[in-house]
């Protein structure tokens, strides 16, 4: 027996230079998945490939767990709220393996109705805290082939924001187009907290959600942009009470980032299409304008000059016996 485990420590280093190999190539590691049970080893063991018995195959089972966490690890996030001119607008980040999967630039604000009491201490009276998103946000995210996701908090977790896309195909009358969106926002916010509630009633954590939400539409390896402002609806569970998560001067793209920190071309929302062709529709009217002046005078000049070089026959027949 002592020899068999003397011959199996060969076996296993040889096991982990596979493993290591494997998980650079991106092979499966779970048995069933690439791998086979078989061989010689320990009496009524099964072993894997490298010869080991199942107590050391069992061992490398924990193994994607580790490769997992080390992948979650080397996703890394970044605010860079700081490089924006704006006071009002935040620039933000999450990077894996070093290179930018997902970039957002935003200027946002919620408007969140609340309960107090009249000065009386009676009744029970509404009023609107106006929350901005912080500058000094804390920042998680993470990057997918078709599902992202940002999460914000801010004045000590009071706030958190959580936005998620998604990225998925759609049958058109041009064939497949592949579109990603905005397909969920989360805001969970504490009343007990003292900056923006003044004397709550019943001060607590509430969380509200958007309903069935498909906004920031935008065709696959393109960023959304959009200068105007857009409401968002979000609803406590009770369905009481709504909240208005306010977005403006937006650019975000959580999929497919070409070049690092560096957004792909520009779709514009339909606001900002409607806005631009209404700038430069008086424009191109006085353009038409201008161009019908410049033809008719150039008509008008070519008609005259061709007229003035023809002889001019009297019309009073008196005038004829002059002529020749």
């Amino acid at each position: 027996m002592e020899g068999r485990h003397r011959a199996a420590v060969p076996g296993l280093l040889l096991l982990l230079r596979e493993y290591r190999a494997d998980l650079l190539r991106g092979l499966p590691l779970l048995p069933g998945e690439g791998w086979s049970w078989g061989g010689s080893g320990l009496p009524g063991a099964p072993e894997s490939r490298a010869g080991l018995p199942l107590a050391h195959e069992r061992a490398r089972v924990f193994c994607p767990a580790e490769a997992a966490a080390r992948v979650v690890a080397e996703q890394e996030v970044e605010n860079l709220s700081g490089l924006s001119p704006n006071p009002e607008k935040d620039i933000f980040a999450v990077k894996e393996n070093g290179k930018a999967c997902l970039v957002a630039e935003f200027a946002a604000k919620f408007l969140v109705p609340y309960y107090v009491r009249d000065v009386n201490y009676v009744d029970v009276i509404t009023e609107q805290a106006d929350i901005p998103l912080s500058r000094g946000a804390e920042i998680k995210g993470k990057c997918g082939t078709n599902e992202s996701e940002l999460e914000l908090s801010w004045l000590e977790k009071a706030y958190t924001l959580r936005l998620s896309f998604i990225k998925e195909g759609h049958n058109t009358s041009r064939g497949q187009e592949v579109l990603w969106k905005m397909n969920k926002v989360q805001f969970m916010y504490d009343t007990s907290e003292k900056t923006y509630f003044k004397e709550a009633v019943t001060p607590g954590k509430h969380t509200a959600n958007s309903h069935k939400l498909s906004a920031l539409v935008t065709p696959a390896g393109k960023s959304y942009v959009c200068q105007a402002q857009q409401t968002i609806h979000l609803y406590l569970s009770d369905h009481q009470k709504s909240i208005d998560f306010l977005l403006s001067e937006v650019q975000i793209q959580p999929f497919d980032i070409t070049n690092d920190f560096a957004f792909s071309e520009a779709h514009k929302c339909p606001v900002d299409q409607r806005e631009q062709l209404e700038e430069t529709l008086p424009l191109i009217l006085g353009l038409i304008l201008g161009l019908i002046i410049v033809i008719t005078l150039c008509v008008y000049h070519i008609h005259h000059k061709l007229t003035a070089n023809q002889v001019q026959i009297p019309r009073d027949r008196s005038q004829y016996k002059h002529m020749g």
